[in-house]
Parts: structure tokens; sequence; C-alpha cells
């Protein structure tokens, strides 16, 4: 088990948004700042008789509609309380000095529940933990979930850790040196909550993670705010040109999840698909195989959507009676507010619209809907003869065609197909479009993980050169003569000692050792010396007269234990007489 001493939180189970939805928290029987005595006091309880509750929300495959991962939680059952979310506590645990013990309480439960599913044959699943800020910091972070990991046999790229920009920012100068030690350890790592903190998009490029979490703030109105649709898709295209995955938190509803499939976001989290579930209830989840419907999937063709929008019934009837044969999935609004209430709720391909509506005009209507909605096809179908508004309209890129009541049944029919063949013709192109960037992001990632294995290689050898540079001057200095030979045989290296002892013999360096220096070899007969077992690549020894003195010469194969090659000769005076 990880032993946690310390206060300082290991993991913080739940962000600042807890889950990152905009669902209400569990209801108190009464204020807790009533009684956070009685709260703090109550978590040593809690830790002793398994009053913790670790639940789990699917993040959701937008490719194949399947649940990919699952994000912990941590919930406390109060006997009087009833269920208390993260953010309801973990500031008391940490000032009971107990935030250390329920995180290690948290990872041991994640950690062990995975096994469960794994063993279950949910062999792919993987599961995210938050890591919280004062942790981050700590180096000794990483070994504590690498012991958890190796305990429970787990495999390190199962674990996701999210980390927060606060996080970041507070790590200051260690920052680069904790996320390159977590994926040293083969852990996946998350950007979470992006854009609620105060990360630099210099940085950024640098930083080994593996995917961006969209925070809950910017999805609330992506289908709503034209300004909030920008950001996501700036962050979609951003986190993909970096290499990295794109999770969006806190989707509500299916426009939400339907805008986040059309702009390439990769997984969603949220209401829409499931809330947070016991482990039991996710192995049930899992098990009845749910996943999102086909129309939410990213490369799915959807049925042709029609939103017919007039005050007058008898128009829409007769508009659905005529179209109904074409095969169309038709929705109706009775003005322009109700359209674009339908159309946050229900994607649609084309619209017709009347002009003169309460409430607003129907030009006015779809120069909102192109501001919201732009790759809908829109007509306008209007008796109405006053055209300046109309023509405004045309002008602006808002209305695709004008035509006029009473209509052409035919004419009327042939201008809808056409309306449709453009938007399929469109949707074919974002659909090829798709699979480019997607195609794009798995070589951006690709790219950045060779980087980054180039970049350790290139520290590698600066640590290697450094290394040999400490040996040499080391070599360098010893009294005791020592030559290097290459694989070749060739002498590579000679020191000080060496070079006195062998002033008389010429240019050594870049010459065969056995022709210049013929006396340090043995002769061909001779081999380990008695009495050693014989060992792979074993040192050599043997005795040689050098200058009217007898040394020792040992001849040590290098390679045994490292990537090098050649051979180290060392001489040394034995005081015997030649």
């Amino acid at each position: 088990m990880i032993t946690a001493p310390s206060p300082r939180s290991l993991f913080a189970p739940a962000s600042l948004a807890d889950d990152g939805v905009a669902a209400p928290a569990p209801k108190l029987a009464s204020p807790p700042a009533a009684d956070d005595g009685d709260l703090g006091a109550g978590l040593r309880r809690a830790l002793a008789s398994d009053e913790l509750v670790l639940l789990y929300q699917p993040l959701v495959d937008l490719q194949t509609g399947a649940v990919a991962s699952l994000e912990a939680l941590v919930r406390w059952r109060h006997p009087v309380h009833g269920l208390l979310a993260a953010r309801e506590f973990l500031a008391l645990a940490d000032a009971a000095g107990l935030a250390g013990a329920i995180d290690e309480w948290v990872l041991a439960r994640a950690c062990r529940d995975l096994r469960a599913w794994h063993a279950a044959g949910l062999d792919q699943l993987k599961v995210a933990i938050n890591v919280a800020p004062s942790q981050f910091r700590d180096p000794a972070c990483g070994a504590g979930v690498a012991a958890m990991l190796k305990e429970c046999d787990i495999a390190p790229d199962m674990l996701t850790l999210e980390v927060t920009e606060s996080a970041l920012t507070q790590a200051g100068a260690e920052c680069d040196a904790r996320l390159a030690g977590f994926k040293a350890s083969g852990l996946s790592l998350t950007l979470d909550d992006f854009g609620t903190g105060y990360a630099s998009l210099s940085n950024l490029k640098r930083y080994p993670f593996d995917a961006l979490k969209i925070d809950a703030h910017f999805i609330r109105d992506v289908v709503t705010s034209g300004h909030d649709a920008a950001m996501c898709k700036t962050l979609i295209a951003m986190a993909h040109h970096l290499g990295m995955k794109v999770v969006a938190e806190g989707v509500e509803t299916e426009a939400q999840c339907d805008f986040l499939r059309r702009n390439m976001c990769d997984l969603i989290q949220g209401y829409f698909f499931s809330p947070p579930l016991a482990a039991d209830e996710v192995g049930n989840l899992l098990a009845g195989g749910r996943a999102l419907a086909p129309h939410l999937r990213r490369m799915h063709k959807p049925p042709r959507r029609l939103l017919l929008v007039d005050d007058e019934p008898n128009i829409v009837s007769a508009l659905k009676r005529l179209l109904r044969a074409d095969q169309y999935e038709i929705h109706t609004a009775n003005d322009g507010q109700q359209g674009l209430e339908l159309l946050a709720r229900q994607p649609v391909d084309v619209i017709i619209s009347d002009q003169r509506m309460p409430g607003m005009l129907g030009a006015d209507f779809l120069r909102k809907a192109k501001q919201q909605y732009p790759e809908t096809i829109r007509i306008m179908l209007s008796g109405y003869t006053e055209l300046q508004s109309v023509t405004d309209a045309v002008n602006e890129g808002a209305i695709y065609k004008f035509l006029t009541k009473p209509w052409d049944d035919e004419l009327l029919r042939g201008h809808v197909a056409e309306a449709f063949r453009l938007k399929e013709i469109a949707d074919d192109n974002q659909r090829l479009n798709m699979e480019v960037r997607s195609a794009n992001r798995e070589l951006a990632a690709a790219n950045r993980q060779l980087g980054e294995l180039l970049l350790e290689k290139q520290r590698q050898i600066r640590r290697d050169e450094v290394s040999l540079s400490v040996a040499r001057e080391l070599l360098q200095h010893l009294p005791l003569p020592v030559i290097g030979m290459d694989d070749a045989g060739m002498i590579a290296f000679i020191n000080g000692a060496a070079e006195g002892l062998f002033s008389h013999s010429g240019a050594l360096l870049g010459n065969e050792a056995s022709s210049v220096l013929p006396q340090l070899f043995a002769p061909p007969a001779s081999g380990p010396v008695a009495g050693e077992p014989p060992r792979h690549a074993s040192p050599s020894r043997h005795l040689a007269d050098i200058d009217g003195r007898r040394y020792a010469v040992v001849v040590y194969p290098m390679g045994e234990s490292s990537a090098s090659r050649g051979s180290l000769i060392t001489l040394s005076l034995t005081g015997e007489a030649p």
C-alpha cells in the first residue's frame, strides 16, 4: 500500500466543478457549514467504517459510440447529511490531516475496480483520476501511483492522470519534470478544465499531454452562443494540431453532442449519456453494450431533416402532405422563436419559413438561423409582397431561395430536393474533411511522440557524453596505465600513465594495438588464469615484460552490461623480476 503521512492531497477526485456538469449536487439535510466540526470528526469514522463511495462517469468515444474510459469521483455517504459531493468535504479533510488517507483510498479502490473489470473481459477500459495541485508538486507522487499499479497488476497506460491548468502554473519550474516523470512511467495524461486557468499557449505545445478536456463552461451554450461555438471549434482544432485528443465535459443534450460530433471532438462526458455510477452499475452498463445512438457518431449519415415554420396551420398541413412522400423527417414550428428553440434541440438540414409571422419576421428568423446554424439550407416561402427585407436577407446569404405562395407542387418539391442535394454535398465534404482531420490528428500525435522520443534520445546522448567525459578524465589521471580498443582492435584511448610507459613506441592512437603493442597480448595457447571458472566474455590475463619490468596485463571485454564495444587493457607492476 502507499504510505501517506503527509496531509498533502495525492488526488483531488473531483474537479472544481465536481462532475463537470450542471446537474445540481445532492441536497443536504442541514447546511454543512453549521457543523463543520462534526463533519471533520466524522471523516475519520468514514474511513474506518467504509462510508466513502467511488462513482464513475463514462467518457464516450464519438467515433464508435462506445464507452472508452471512466472518471473516478469520490462521495461520502454521511449517516445524517446523505450523499455529499467531493467539494463539500475535501477542504475539511485537508484541514483535519486526512486528505492523504482519502486520496490513498481513492487510488486503491479505483485500481481494484479496474482490475475487476479487466478480469471480467473489459481489458481495454481505462480509469482517470484527478491530480491535486499540491500533490503534482510532490516528487514522490509518481512512485506512489506506480506502487499501487504494480500491486494491482495494472498496466500504467490503463490509468489516466488529469492535471488542471492551475496545477501546472503552481508547479513553476518543476512542471516539465513532473509531466516527464509521469510519461516515462507509461501513464496517460489529460489537461483538465482547459480554458479556465492561466496556462500559456506558448507552453502548451511542449507539454506531453495525450488529451485536452474542454470545461463544461464552454459546452453549456455551445449550440446557442456563437462565441462559445467558436471557442470550442478553436480548442478542438488546436489540440488536434498538437496531436492531442479532445474530451468535452458537461454534455447534457443531444444538440450539444451533435455539435461536438460534427466538429471533430473525440470524446464526451456528461449527464446526456450517463450520470456518475457505482462500480456495479458501470459493470451492468458495459455488459449491456450501451452506446450512443448511430446518428450521434462521427461518420454517421443522418436522415433528411426538414423544418417547416409558419403560423398558419393549414399551410403547415398542406406542406407536410406534399413533402411526406419524399421520405423527409419533418419538424414544425409556429413562429421564429419556436423555430430557434427547436433548432437548439434538433439538428435540421433544410428550413422552409414564412415571412409574415407574429413576433419575428421570417427574414430575421433565417438570419439568426444562419448565424447559429450556418450548415442549414434556408428557403423562404411567402405571399408577402414587400421584398426589401427579403432582398436584404438574400444578399446577406441568410436565404438560399425565395419562393412565393401559392406554390406549384412539383416545382416546390424540386426546389426542396435540390436544397437537400446541396446539403448532402456539403455533408459529404464535411465527412471527408473529418476523415482528413482524423488522419492529421493521428499523424500529429505520432509526430509528437517521435519528437518526444527524439528529445529523450538527445538528452540521453548528452548524458552519455558527459559520462564519457567524466570517465575519460578519471582514467586520464589514474597512475595505472590504461588503454582502450574499439571492436576492431584499434587503439581509441590511452591515458597519461600508458603514454609515459610506451613513449618510445611512437604514435599509438588510431593504430592496430596488436601491431604497435604486441607485448600486451597473450600467446594464442594461453587462456584464463588457472582455477578461475570460465565465463562468457571473461577478462584474459597474462604477464608481459616491458622496459625491464614485469607487468600483469588484463584485457577486459566491454559490452556485457552496456552498449559499449571493444576492450579495456590495464597494466600493473607485479614486483617480480622479468
